[in-house]
């Protein structure tokens, strides 16, 4: 492109001004092909309309926040800069040459040795990323510094694309995808489909006739706020035919008012753990659980204060999101669920 540019304005420096102007115009259709066929080569992560044809590309497909990510070919040098989606694509066959820590410490994934750590989930490392010449990059629209990787992605031209998964439909939907990049559909048949199957399975065996009354507490080392519908444990609680207290009395979204959950009396309250475990409940234990009236709550009196599993109610589940969903039902119909 330079040595055309170039080759253009030497030329116009030395011809009158009649051929000066069909230069001029040869230049603009030459450029104008140039730029028509950089767009059919290119992977990028552009929206395009919809009367596009992709049978050019490897695979096509539409991005969480509506980017279309047209693949050149099978990408085989893929980093993901989130834990579960790491996760995702290997259960959908592929492979990883980069990922972000939390594979580590959250997933405790087994990875090849010669796999890079390109930084944390909330600041990747984008001078190690682009070092390890990835071909396709895994990325997530709620973090901020993935927005901005992405447009260093765009810039140089290495295709990427968003995926927001919050509950089991948005996982069967990435797998989907990965699996039609992987070829590998039997994956998705494995680990998606059975999954759901699974899940079926649960939600048809409780009763439509018992509506228990939950509270959902998200405790951390200096807090605990009460959580309704916005995460994937209150998505299988909400399945599962609870009522959620919080969702009556929004107030307690930003203040745990004992006056409010000592009048509801929730019938069962559930404890999910952020960051270190062990300084959530001791805060828990120093705070709520001090007063005199936490102990003559219903559920704590009949052992049904519970602190849920974080690698199936904070984390991603994934495959096990079957699993998730049987281990609440057992709690909340014991008769139904031997």
């Amino acid at each position: 492109m330079k040595d055309i540019i170039n080759f253009a304005q030497l030329s116009h420096a030395n011809l009158s001004n009649k051929s000066k102007k069909a230069i001029s115009i040869f230049f603009i259709m030459v450029l104008s092909m140039i730029l028509l066929t950089g767009c059919g080569l290119s992977s990028t992560t552009e929206p395009a309309p919809d009367e596009v044809s992709h049978n050019e590309y490897y695979y096509s497909f539409k991005d969480s926040l509506d980017n279309l990510v047209n693949l050149e070919s099978k990408p085989n040098r893929v980093v993901s800069l989130v834990g579960s989606y790491s996760e995702t694509w290997v259960l959908a066959g592929g492979e990883l040459v980069g990922v972000t820590n939390d594979v580590i410490s959250e997933r405790n994934m087994d990875l090849p040795l010669e796999t890079q750590i390109v930084g944390t989930i909330k600041e990747p490392n984008i001078e190690e990323i682009i070092a390890i010449s990835p071909d396709f990059v895994i990325l997530s629209p709620d973090i901020e510094s993935h927005i901005e990787v992405s447009n260093i992605l765009k810039e140089i031209k290495i295709a990427h694309a968003f995926f927001k998964v919050e509950h089991f439909e948005d996982y069967l939907s990435m797998l989907d995808i990965c699996t039609d990049i992987t070829g590998f559909k039997d994956l998705y048949e494995k680990n998606g489909l059975e999954v759901k199957t699974r899940i079926d399975n649960v939600l048809q065996n409780v009763s439509d006739k018992k509506k228990p009354e939950i509270l959902l507490l998200r405790a951390f080392s200096s807090g605990a706020k009460a959580k309704d519908d916005d995460n994937n444990a209150c998505r299988i609680l909400n399945d599962l035919g609870t009522v959620n207290i919080a969702s009556k009395h929004e107030s307690l979204l930003e203040d745990l008012s004992m006056e409010v959950i000592i009048k509801e009396d929730p019938d069962y309250i559930f404890v999910v753990t952020m960051g270190d475990s062990d300084k959530a409940l001791k805060n828990l234990r120093e705070s709520i659980e001090k007063n005199p009236a936490w102990s003559e709550l219903s559920a704590v009196k009949n052992q049904r204060y519970i602190v849920l599993p974080k690698e199936l109610f904070h984390y991603k589940p994934n495959a096990r999101w079957g699993e998730s969903y049987e281990y609440m039902a057992k709690i909340l119909y014991p008769d139904e669920f031997r």
